[in-house]
């Protein structure tokens, strides 16, 4: 009735469908994986948007204006004069460590006296040309 060779066949093919169901079964809880993933992706930049729908209502000036002067007494804020804004100039000097006064380092911020260009001139060349 049956040969051998006919049962290794048969056999041969109930396992390659087995392994198709298998690998198909696979692919879809893999899809399905995916599929929730760009849900989620997809929620969190519906969350960001309204954050920062949110930001811009709770930032606008006229907003910020009428809650300082809601809560003044409070806060006690003031306006900015114009006696508040200095120069570099007004600006008190750097105080020095030990570290400048045994480098002889004792200039402003800008101090580069150690790395003295050499010539003369300044290494620095902004501009797209260099001359």
């Amino acid at each position: 009735m049956f040969r051998t060779s006919d049962i290794v066949l048969i056999a041969v093919m109930v396992s390659a469908a087995a392994l198709t169901y298998k690998t198909k079964r696979e692919a879809e809880e893999q899809l399905a994986a995916v599929q929730k993933i760009h849900a989620q992706i997809r929620y969190e930049e519906d969350t960001i948007d309204l954050l920062k729908a949110d930001w811009s209502l709770l930032t606008q000036p006229s907003r910020l204006q009428r809650l300082a002067e809601l809560y003044k007494s409070q806060l006690e804020l003031q306006p900015v004069s114009a006696r508040q804004i200095v120069g570099i100039g007004d600006l008190p000097a750097k105080a020095l460590d030990i570290q400048d006064i045994l480098k002889g380092r004792q200039g402003g911020m800008a101090d580069n006296s150690d790395k003295a260009p050499a010539g003369g001139k300044d290494p620095v060349v902004t501009g797209g040309i260099a001359q």
